[in-house]
């Protein structure tokens, strides 16, 4: 083989190669699940989000670093793989802020915000990401009590643990944003220790039940009371209305007899007298007498409904009459 013909073949072999380094390394796609930071001989360009095909310079001028748009979830303080759980009770267990002891484990959904930063501002991103949840999660299990992180507190120590470690995120610039955290469990370090707190806890239940209860018995008694209050101020307030009213009558009675007697003192007076006499005896047998003293027929006062009562009384005689005939006859 002459030197010509092997200068030939290398430079066709040279050719062959770059069409293939072109042919491959000029275009890249992008998944709908993935993001691609594009890379100018090492120094980042560009950020590629949109699905489907793209052109690019080929390598080594260009090279295409793909990063997944999913949520992860970073398990702390356990370990699942294909349904088998491994605990690492060293770095869960931690103080309350009442100096009890607890193990706590949680699970962090988390996502690349900028691949950019994700790549290039850390080494290992994700090692900083599990020490901050580390971190973050002592420091609100340190402020709370031990009641909050074994029963009702748990989602205010989930709020308060996420907003932190956004917070330390935001600080330490590395492409990550915090999704959600959940604690999966919150544990007592051994039995005799979950037995004292079980029998503290059933204790503090009673406790609460019977409080309830007197409070309920409580507002019975009030809304009784509240009741009988109001139904003694109804009847009151009636009472002040029919005697303003019986009041008002009786002016307005007076005001009448008033006129009346202006204008006939003496029959009024009489009537008055009269009218007095039948309130005070109701059953008295009313007899109007002459000013000389003899008797005359009289005209029973007495009220329509005793009418029968009237017609059986006998009629008086005049005594006057009777003695001015004997005194005749004499």
């Amino acid at each position: 083989m002459t030197l010509k013909r092997l200068y030939t073949l290398t430079g066709l072999a040279a050719v062959i190669v770059i069409a293939i380094i072109l042919a491959f390394t000029t275009w890249f796609t992008v998944d709908e699940s993935d993001q691609a930071v594009i890379m100018t001989l090492g120094e980042v360009q560009d950020t590629v989000t949109e699905s489907g095909l793209h052109v690019k310079w080929p390598w080594p001028i260009q090279k295409v670093e793909k990063l997944s748009k999913e949520t992860f979830s970073l398990q702390f303080g356990y370990e699942e793989k294909d349904g088998d759980v491994k605990d690492f009770p060293a770095e869960t267990k931690m103080i309350t802020g009442d100096e009890n002891i607890v193990l706590a484990d949680m699970v962090v959904q988390w996502k690349i915000s900028d691949p950019k930063k994700f790549l290039f501002a850390s080494e290992e991103p994700e090692e900083i990401l599990y020490d901050s949840t580390s971190s973050s999660l002592r420091s609100i299990i340190g402020s709370s009590k031990i009641d909050d992180a074994l029963t009702s507190g748990k989602a205010d120590i989930e709020k308060e643990v996420q907003e932190l470690l956004g917070e330390l995120m935001a600080k330490y610039d590395i492409g990550i944003s915090i999704l959600a955290v959940k604690l999966q469990d919150v544990d007592l370090p051994n039995e005799e220790v979950r037995k004292s707190f079980t029998n503290v806890t059933d204790a503090r239940e009673t406790m609460n039940t019977k409080i309830n209860e007197a409070k309920k018995y409580e507002n019975q008694k009030r809304e009784e009371a509240l009741g009988e209050k109001d139904a003694i101020i109804s009847k009151a307030q009636g009472d002040k209305t029919a005697r303003i009213q019986k009041a008002i009558g009786e002016t307005s009675k007076f005001n009448a007899l008033f006129a009346e007697y202006k204008n006939a003192k003496e029959l009024t007076q009489k009537r008055l007298i009269l009218e007095t006499i039948d309130q005070v005896l109701p059953n008295a047998q009313i007899y109007i007498m002459k000013d000389d003293g003899n008797t005359m027929k009289y005209l029973p006062l007495i009220d329509p409904s005793k009418g029968s009562q009237a017609a059986q009384q006998p009629a008086v005689p005049k005594a006057s009459e009777e003695g001015s005939g004997k005194k005749d006859g004499q």
